[in-house]
């Protein structure tokens, strides 16, 4: 078990609500995953992997949030705290928008308040991995304070680490 405080599960910004998921946010996730460009996951399997990121919150006390604009109530992303490549004591940021909500600053604002949420629990430090072929979130990480740590190569490229003590 966790020696760690458990993450708030709903978190508020100026512009942002990120809650627990719902089966209702299944269809607006497919559409997310889908603008990968490497196919559409049929809804039934994001379901199941709402329910898995829902158990997953439930033995970790760290939870991936979905993104919705507070003035809109539109779904456009998620954000929060997975194990990802790093560990429950040193979780891995994470954050994916929407197209329509790049460029808007929305990503910066949820991970501000991740990371803030991840301060309350007590840990000292989180990571980010990201391809290195991705500019936006390095801009991103890079307001937050985040620093290099190293390169790794997997099968789908370069990945860099990046590490943010968390005060």
């Amino acid at each position: 078990m966790s020696t760690y405080e458990t993450m708030p599960f709903h978190l508020e910004t100026e512009r942002l609500i990120l809650r627990p998921w719902a089966e209702a946010d299944a269809a607006e996730f497919c559409a997310l995953l889908a603008e990968r460009g490497k196919g559409t996951p049929t809804v039934e399997r994001i379901r199941t992997a709402i329910a898995e990121l829902l158990t997953a919150t439930e033995s970790t006390g760290i939870a991936l949030l979905p993104i919705q604009r507070r003035d809109e109530g539109d779904f456009i992303g998620y954000c929060g705290l997975i194990i990802g490549r790093s560990s429950v004591e040193e979780p891995e940021i994470a954050y994916e928008l929407l197209r329509r909500a790049h460029g808007q600053g929305y990503a910066t604002e949820a991970a501000r308040a991740v990371l803030d949420a991840a301060a309350a629990t007590g840990r000292k430090r989180v990571w980010a991995t990201v391809g290195a072929w991705n500019a936006p979130s390095f801009r991103v990480l890079d307001k937050l304070g985040f620093e290099r740590d190293r390169v790794s190569t997997e099968d789908s490229g370069e990945v860099v680490w990046l590490t943010r003590p968390l005060p």
